[in-house]
């Protein structure tokens, strides 16, 4: 069941925990008259709040004993760290996140700074902004518009716990948008730490829906799951990181929504109560749906044998299927009873009109071996790795050719890698400089460099790579690729190079980071119109100059960061030309023990052709029939702290219909209606 507005457990539930929040709030006025802690000054990357893609604070280290010596169970007793620095053997601790800075951006979308985009709701498919650079050599599945709501193995954090710590965590989006989150972990002795996360999320439809009586009116449904533990040695020579992953991920597939008209005639552009394009016929029908179920078990670990040279073993083991169903096909064509063929949605049919179904699921086995090791000298540090990396997968895909007959295909492969990584780190601490190359038998091959420094980082990376699996063969009774009518020649591996730098200067209050990204495409696989593959290979160069700020004055603060993007070439990678976020903020402290942030956000891009999407085959596509974007963006928030405990109230959209009706975030797809949200981050340590 999910989280829904209309459900009287669910509020009665919500009603408790709301006494109880109450409860607490006064409980700490009275007992902590004098606690005058000063407002954090640091500016996070969104997922700090709510989410798993934080850049966590490090620490040296804290013993949790006051004064009086009474052990003090909190954030600074209970740590953590993660696999990226025990594999560069980077000695980081970090503690648990206690800001309130951004802690009101609770979506995915805000999490990421608004670079990325989903189709207007919670759950949506959502895609980067900006171009990407592919960070991994070897075919992938090519399914990845549900990833950014799985739990990230990167992002893996294992715990070292004094005492047993939990985060709860629930946030009521407005308009039918809830997110649910519970974490726990516990040392089972002061070696060997487990835990779990759980998150639960859903939406429902904002438009072609019949309202709370609608037994389809969820659009998106989601579970996540994630277990993990790590042990070390008591000489600290073997390490062990491993967890478990899994998303549960479900969408109902609207494909947009259809213009209206007022009685009079009028045309009506952004109609949030307007019928969906692809539709089930009857409210008692599921229409349109998709679904992404992941299941990841991933370990490394470590054995020092000197501090000079070092063993160690990654192993994963992925899988990920996916499926779509549209059992009203021959309704999704076309409808004969309007004069143009607005609702027609799939661009051709092969065969039976009657169903359409898509299944496909990919597994693959990957282990990594290596050895690395570091040594110092005169307060410098040389880091060293090599490697070899062997992956096995294998796809399958299978799609009906009638309601009741199904066709099957598939790809298996095994790829070799061979790598290397340097680095260096300077006597100061604050400076170093990085290089890695990786090899694949196939002829891929992956280069880079970076050096970091106090005022500078800049680096450059160039990447010759495969196609997806999903790039490279699709069969369904819409699409068909590769056939003679779309050329039978392979797809060929895409080049990208990207140069890129980035000053940190600061006068005062004032900090400002000027950027520059430089990308050189060759090779570029893409969708066209109608959702075909394509691969371009002429050259596209595209620049991209930003600028990050910050300025803190007293107790206001202004901070966000611009871009501007010009590309030559093929038009077939589209992005907006300028783009925005500004926050402006006011931070002040309530009766000695309440902390108040209060501000707005602001959010712009310019007016572009953004691409489609295409829930048949889960992808974007580029399209020339309606911009998106132009619009300012406004959302007011409040967020509070008191003790260990952060909450948020906001305004979302609070400029809904002053300046202009509306705008289009894909095309097709409105954003969500102005709404109010709420949020409660509980932190216990007991």
């Amino acid at each position: 069941m999910g989280l829904t507005s209309g459900c009287p457990a669910f509020w009665r539930t919500f009603d408790l925990m709301k006494r109880s929040f109450i409860a607490l709030l006064i409980s700490l006025s009275v007992s902590l008259p004098g606690w005058s802690q000063q407002f954090p000054g640091s500016t996070q990357v969104p997922g700090s709040f709510g989410g798993r893609q934080s850049m966590p604070t490090s620490t040296t280290g804290t013993n949790g004993i006051d004064d009086s010596t009474k052990v003090i169970y909190g954030p600074k007793s209970t740590r953590y760290v993660l696999e990226d620095d025990v594999f560069n053997n980077r000695r980081k601790l970090y503690t648990l996140d206690t800001t309130m800075d951004e802690v009101h951006r609770f979506t995915y979308v805000q999490r990421s700074q608004n670079t990325y985009q989903d189709l207007g709701a919670l759950g949506t498919p959502m895609r980067p902004v900006f171009l990407q650079v592919p960070q991994q050599l070897g075919a992938q599945s090519g399914y990845y518009v549900f990833s950014p709501y799985a739990y990230q193995t990167m992002d893996v954090r294992y715990y070292d716990t004094k005492s047993p710590f939990t985060d709860m965590y629930i946030a009521l989006g407005g308009n039918n948008q809830n997110i649910l989150r519970f974490d726990m972990a516990q040392n089972i002795n002061p070696r060997w730490n487990v835990g779990f996360d759980v998150q639960r999320f859903t939406s429902q439809k904002q438009f072609g829906t019949s309202g709370n009586t609608d037994p389809y009116k969820l659009l998106a449904q989601n579970w996540g799951v994630q277990l993990h533990t790590n042990y070390r040695s008591k000489n600290d020579k073997y390490i062990l990181l491993a967890h478990f992953i899994n998303m549960n991920h479900s969408l109902d597939e609207q494909g947009g929504v259809l213009p209206g008209e007022t009685a009079s005639g009028v045309p009506i552009l952004y109609n949030y109560t307007g019928d969906a394009r692809l539709r089930s016929g009857s409210t008692s029908l599921q229409g349109p749906h998709g679904w992404e179920i992941r299941n990841n078990s991933h370990i490394y670990h470590q054995y020092i044998l000197d501090k000079g040279f070092q063993l160690y073993h990654k192993f994963d083991y992925q899988v990920q299927k996916n499926f779509y169903q549209d059992d009203t096909l021959r309704l999704n064509l076309t409808d004969a009873g309007l004069t143009t063929d607005v609702r027609k949605f799939y661009p051709t049919i092969l065969g039976d009109t009657s169903r359409l179904e898509q299944h496909a699921r990919f597994r693959l086995f990957e282990n990594q071996f290596g050895i690395k090791g570091i040594s110092q000298y005169k307060g410098a540090s040389f880091n060293y790795r090599a490697y070899l990396r062997v992956r096995n997968y294998r796809q399958t895909s299978l799609y009906n050719t009638s309601r009741t007959n199904y066709s099957e295909y598939g790809t298996t492969r095994t790829e070799t890698f061979v790598g290397g990584w340097l680095g260096y780190y300077f006597p100061d601490s604050l400076s170093r400089l990085t290089a890695e190359a990786e090899l694949g038998a196939g002829g891929s091959y992956r280069i880079q460099g970076q050096v970091e420094s106090k005022f500078l980082t800049a680096g450059g990376s160039y990447v010759n790579v495969e196609p997806t699996l999903l790039q490279e063969r699709f069969q369904s009774k819409v699409y068909l690729w590769p056939d003679a009518t779309r050329g039978l020649e392979p797809l060929s591996k895409r080049n990208y190079l990207h140069a890129y730098g980035k000053l940190n200067v600061g006068y005062r209050k004032l900090r400002i980071q000027p950027s520059l990204d430089y990308y050189l495409v060759k090779n570029y696989v893409y969708f066209d119109t109608a959702g075909v593959v394509q691969q371009e290979k002429s050259p596209i160069s595209i620049i991209r100059p930003g600028l990050g700020y910050h300025l803190q004055l007293g107790k206001f603060l202004v901070a966000g960061q611009a871009y501007y993007t010009a590309k030559e070439g093929p038009d077939v990678i589209r992005m907006p030309p300028f783009f925005m976020n500004t926050r402006i903020q006011y931070e002040f402290l309530y009766a000695k023990v309440l902390y108040i942030q209060t501000g707005i956000d602001l959010h712009y891009k310019s007016p572009y052709y953004g691409d489609a999407y295409m829930p048949l085959t889960q992808q974007y596509h580029i399209q020339n029939r309606q911009k998106v974007e132009g619009y300012v963006l406004a959302d007011l928030y409040a967020n509070l702290r008191i003790n260990r405990t952060r909450l948020f109230i906001k305004l979302t959209h609070a400029n809904q219909g002053l300046i202009t009706p509306g705008y289009y975030v894909a095309p097709d797809f409105l954003p969500m209606r102005r709404g109010f949200a709420f949020g409660v981050d509980w932190y216990l340590f007991d």
